[in-house]
């Protein structure tokens, strides 16, 4: 009966209980657990390779810059000026199902674009999805989609996504289309999603930077507004000598 059992799990999509059922049946270890104590864990070895496949889909669909970020491996030298209190908040992703805003902003190499990435792991992990886009690069995309008709998915794809990760905001110029599809993309998603910026500008400096005041009014009060602002501080963490303390965390 074992072997037929075993060649049918796999036809049931139950593959990971059918090699975990193979270990059992070599493992001394386990013959003096109960039927209920080794279902349970044929059981939690399908579910962790469920979890674990969607997980590593999840991930891949981000695209993070840095897909190895995780809240774990951050430095919280004081000179960073990084709350460990809204750290650990952050990790609970609550943020997400309050549809709130996080801003980063610092001057270059003090960890923005690591602690984005690192948030949007963190969505991933609690089973949320997440995009990221530099900047630069969203507003060529917008700018193909007008061309090729596709502009209204691709303001729908970003509208579904539970965390958009937008990258290097302030780098790039605008221009009065720019604006015009970053206040529909932030538009779509105001109340419903949550978006994380990161930004080498101080924010009271991205009203100049979007330029038109009654876009940029628009547009800035859909990312303040429930917006949690974290301001790196510190020297660039790429001058280091021998490099950071934690390599990833740069």
């Amino acid at each position: 009966m074992i072997p037929a059992t075993i060649d049918r799990l796999p036809r049931l999509r139950l593959g990971a209980m059918a090699d975990a059922y193979l270990t059992h049946q070599h493992d001394a270890a386990l013959s003096g657990l109960g039927f209920d104590e080794r279902f349970s864990m044929l059981v939690d070895a399908e579910h962790l390779f469920r979890d674990n496949r969607a997980l590593a889909r999840r991930l891949k669909e981000a695209k993070l810059r840095m897909p190895q970020a995780c809240l774990e491996d951050l430095d919280y030298s004081p000179r960073r000026n990084l709350d460990r209190a809204l750290i650990r908040q952050l990790a609970t992703c609550r943020w997400i199902a309050e549809h709130h805003n996080v801003l980063i902003t610092g001057a270059t190499g003090v960890g923005k674009t690591y602690l984005a990435c690192a948030l949007g792991q963190q969505a991933c992990r609690h089973g949320h999805r997440a995009i990221y886009r530099r900047l630069p690069r969203l507003f060529e995309e917008l700018t193909l989609a007008h061309a090729d008709g596709s502009y209204t998915t691709l303001l729908a794809r970003l509208a579904r996504v539970d965390v958009l990760v937008l990258d290097d905001w302030g780098l790039a110029s605008v221009t009065t289309v720019h604006r015009h599809d970053l206040l529909e993309v932030l538009d779509d998603r105001d109340g419903t999603r949550s978006t994380v910026i990161t930004s080498q500008l101080p924010r009271e400096r991205w009203h100049d930077y979007l330029g038109d005041p009654t876009v940029a009014d628009a547009i800035l009060d859909r990312l303040v507004h429930r917006a949690h602002p974290i301001a790196l501080a510190g020297p660039s963490r790429r001058k280091e000598p021998g490099g950071p303390k934690k390599p990833t965390d740069e």
